[in-house]
């Protein structure tokens, strides 16, 4: 198998870009590496906004850890659920995550899910908790699509255009490879290439600017879950577009429509009409406030022993 990979029409050439990486023996995958950055980097943006809001950091900590684990399980249930054929006849091959197969929108549901389970257990705003993870998850999915990258999956059609990205066709799985990308193969040193269209990028960079947007915003929001819905409604405006590129489309059985593009749509739809019915009727939703105040527990206190090792990490105190 050849490893490079290159975009040509920008003078980029990139000779050798393994899947994993070889760490005393065991094989890592750079997607794991990723998908797990981006986690923890998660953390620290949800529980710093925590903060700032006035909220409880410890709260996140056990929510993230629920939370991760319930997104990773929807998206793996998603994506299966969808590529059955790939699965039904080796059941084990589900549990394999190294190769990828993990689908963005299913891990946001189980991830949604399990925050409004935990709100209810914790006695805690479910809405407020999604506008503080929103810049959380957009810098995961931000993040997270350069494992497609390194798996050479999650690409568009043919192209010819400033950010084309060529690939040796031993690399990609045949089923993702159009007729029109083999119309256009290109012979360099004996090796066969196709062009196509880095829709991770394009994905990638629509999160940046979407998270800009937000972080630029949040002091200005009038309700809580308004950033949610800012999200969603920004994420699925990119996806409706990006989904129409790419030819690992997974399609509803039966229709062959395309699952994630039809549910960008939806989604576009009923955030924006949600976005514009409160943006009008804000006034009546009120905003969720403590009456506490974030305080970080000094390490030493004059005169005094110090703290407990239990409570040196988060102290509130009252207004």
């Amino acid at each position: 198998m050849n490893y490079d990979i290159s975009f040509p029409n920008i003078g980029i050439y990139l000779d050798h870009v393994g899947k994993s990486i070889s760490v005393f023996g065991f094989e890592i995958a750079y997607y794991g590496i990723i998908i797990g950055s981006a986690i923890l980097i998660g953390f620290l943006i949800a529980t710093a906004e925590a903060k700032q809001t006035r909220q409880n950091p410890e709260d996140y900590l056990d929510m993230g850890i629920i939370g991760v684990i319930a997104g990773i399980a929807g998206a793996r249930i998603y994506y299966v659920i969808f590529s059955w054929d790939m699965y039904k006849d080796n059941l084990l091959d589900i549990f394999n995550l190294r190769e990828g197969g993990l689908a963005i929108y299913g891990g946001v549901i189980g991830a949604v899910i399990a925050v409004f389970v935990l709100a209810r257990v914790k006695r805690l705003s479910p809405f407020q908790i999604l506008d503080t993870v929103a810049m959380a998850i957009l810098n995961g999915q931000m993040l997270g699509r350069w494992g497609n990258f390194f798996n050479r999956e999650a690409f568009g059609g043919y192209t010819d255009s400033l950010f084309a990205m060529r690939l040796p066709l031993d690399a990609v799985r045949s089923s993702d490879v159009t007729e029109q990308m083999r119309a256009h193969i290109e012979t360099i040193g004996g090796v066969d290439y196709i062009q196509v269209h880095p829709t991770f990028l394009y994905e990638s960079a629509w999160c940046a600017v979407l998270l800009i947007i937000l972080v630029l915003y949040r002091k200005h929001k009038k309700y809580e879950g308004e950033l949610f819905l800012l999200y969603v409604f920004g994420y699925g405006l990119g996806r409706v577009w990006i989904e129409g590129l790419r030819t690992d489309q997974l399609l509803l059985p039966g229709i062959g429509l395309p699952v994630s593009q039809l549910l960008a749509g939806i989604i576009v739809v009923v955030a924006g009409g949600a976005l514009l019915y409160l943006r009008k009727r804000h006034k009546g939703i009120p905003k969720m406030k403590s009456s506490k105040a974030y305080e970080p527990m000094p390490d030493k206190i004059e005169g005094q022993k110090p703290p407990k090792k239990k409570d040196r990490i988060f102290k509130f105190k009252e207004k």
